[in-house]
């Protein structure tokens, strides 16, 4: 049996550079690798083919060879896509089919840099008897396709469907089949959508990439300063950071309390319902804010979730803000956990949290007294051991 140099192989593996769609070049560390399967899945109508297709698009306008094997549209329907993206390149060819066979001959005989699949789950192969979609076929099609991509060195990316309960449609296994997996997900009724790579043999996994549904396709957003809402001095809005990969975005906590009628409703959005209720007990244990007879609802502006430790501290301030009926200064944030006690407790990255306040205009950050921070120019940074002294400086 012959033997190969490793060191020979791992000079000569390239990455294919997802050019212009630098948000997926973020998540997968810089470009798909050549050889390799990349599974992109998400709920219906979230982008998944957009995103793909962007790819292609970019990549077919540096006249690099690409295909797209269409198993669920027809040609015109991807014509009709693309040409919501823009000019649509000469090199970016299409076969629409839903034949295993028909795709593997295609990956031997163009050898296209990259190759998209849309969707696994609507491919098949004849000779096995179950219908399309069910698990041998999405398995045995997967199967197939990750071999013909290591053989002929095609960078292959297959969409996937999710499941009514979130999960990704086929068998676990099919994650194992291939080398890197990227979730899509976003409130199909908002416009925000965040990429997460779930699996990436030739990367981390701590990366987010951040897009915008627009009429003409998905927008990269770089930079997320835009999901800061208009400036209205009210109770019940309070600024926090959160860290996701490299990167921190300016959260707006948003409370409101009602008097109700019956049993009082706890109405959470976009942020957790169980650290809601926890903080809900401490603001009338150790801070006395009650809320026990009143109606309190509690979201996130923009479109992000917030469901880290570290917005505790933002939320329970908001809650206070509307309960107290004060409104907090815009140019304050605040982070940390809470804990029962009403301690704060030190969350991680606290200085780039603090740093990405100021850069967004905050000049006060409130914080807990324990965590290591370091100097940020231009904020002032105000420790708090409880909750209760943050409620009283916010005020």
């Amino acid at each position: 049996m012959s033997t190969t140099s490793l060191r020979d192989v791992a000079a000569t593996t390239t990455s294919v550079h997802s050019t212009g769609v630098g948000e997926l070049d973020r998540v997968v560390g810089g470009g798909f690798i050549a050889g390799s399967t990349t599974l992109l899945f998400g709920e219906p109508g979230v982008g998944k083919s957009t995103l793909a297709l962007m790819s292609l698009r970019e990549l077919a306008a540096d006249a690099t060879p690409v295909l797209l094997i269409a198993a669920e549209e027809s040609v015109a329907q991807v014509a009709q896509r693309a040409r919501r993206l823009g000019d649509v390149p000469a090199g970016l060819d299409v076969a629409a089919s839903t034949d295993v066979d028909v795709a593997e001959r295609l990956l031997r005989e163009r050898r296209p840099t990259l190759c998209v699949v849309d969707s696994i789950s609507a491919m098949s192969d004849d000779a096995l008897g179950s219908t399309a979609g069910s698990v041998p076929q999405v398995r045995h099609v997967a199967e197939r396709l990750c071999s013909v991509a290591k053989e002929t060195g095609v960078a292959l990316l297959i969409v996937g469907h999710v499941t009514k309960d979130g999960e990704l449609a086929g068998p676990r296994a099919l994650e194992h089949l291939v080398d890197t997996v990227i979730r899509i997900e976003g409130d199909r009724h908002g416009s925000l959508r965040l990429l997460r790579a779930l699996k990436h043999r030739f990367g981390p996994t701590g990366e987010v990439g951040l897009l915008e549904m627009v009429p003409d396709g998905l927008r990269e957003m770089p930079d997320a300063t835009v999901l800061r809402g208009p400036e209205l001095d009210v109770p019940g809005v309070v600024f926090t950071v959160t860290n996701d990969g490299s990167r921190s975005f300016l959260i707006e906590m948003q409370a409101l309390v009602a008097t109700g009628s019956g049993s009082p409703r706890r109405v959470a959005h976009q942020v957790s319902s169980q650290r809601l209720s926890l903080l809900l007990a401490v603001l009338e244990s150790r801070c006395a804010v009650d809320t026990s007879d009143l109606d309190v609802f509690a979201a996130t502006a923009g479109g992000l979730a917030a469901n880290e430790p570290g917005v505790d501290v933002a939320l329970a301030l908001a809650v206070a803000s509307a309960a107290l009926d004060f409104a907090v200064p815009r140019t304050l944030a605040a982070m940390g956990e809470v804990g029962l006690a009403g301690e704060l407790r030190a969350v991680s990255g606290l200085t780039r949290r603090v740093r990405e306040a100021q850069r967004l205009g905050a000049t006060r950050c409130v914080v807990p007294s324990d965590g290591e921070l370091e100097e940020v120019p231009g904020v002032e940074v105000i420790r708090c051991r409880t909750l209760a002294q943050a409620i009283a400086v916010a005020q």
